[in-house]
């Protein structure tokens, strides 16, 4: 409960922090602080059906581009680029999601270019700047 009541206050953090960092996004300022915790951007990514996520069938193919997908995450991990990843449950358009830690949008499109399932248009994605505690973790 207690952290239902937090909520709108850290949305409200997070528009003020969106702002002040648009005025000062020329000194790639990316965190706020607050008396308890500093704000920090990180890049939420939403991979989706990619333009060719219909045509590659053949599972040899398909255990490739797979195998080569989850090298790519786990090498990014290791690297400290990508602090979250994983896939949806169902079959929608939403495939998955990573959260990046990196200092632009453009890298993240860099880091995005290698990956062999967005190569091969089986993924697509959506980056968004997104705020969040810096250092929090899911419990």
């Amino acid at each position: 409960m207690k952290y239902l009541l937090i909520l709108p206050f850290l949305l409200l953090l997070s528009a003020t922090a969106t702002a002040q960092t648009a005025k000062s996004s020329e000194r790639h300022i990316k965190t706020f602080k607050s008396d308890s915790f500093t704000l920090k951007q990180y890049y939420f990514v939403m991979l989706t059906k990619g333009p060719k996520s219909n045509e590659i069938k053949e599972p040899g193919e398909m255990g490739k581009l797979q195998d080569g997908h989850m090298a790519n995450i786990k090498r990014l991990y290791a690297e400290g680029k990508i602090l979250v990843a994983g896939p949806f449950g169902d079959s929608g358009n939403w495939r998955g999601i990573f959260i990046f830690d990196c200092d632009t949008q453009e890298e993240v499109e860099q880091l995005l270019a290698t990956d062999p399932m967005i190569k091969a248009g089986r993924l697509g994605y959506e980056i968004h700047p997104w705020w969040t505690a810096m250092n929090s973790v899911f419990k």
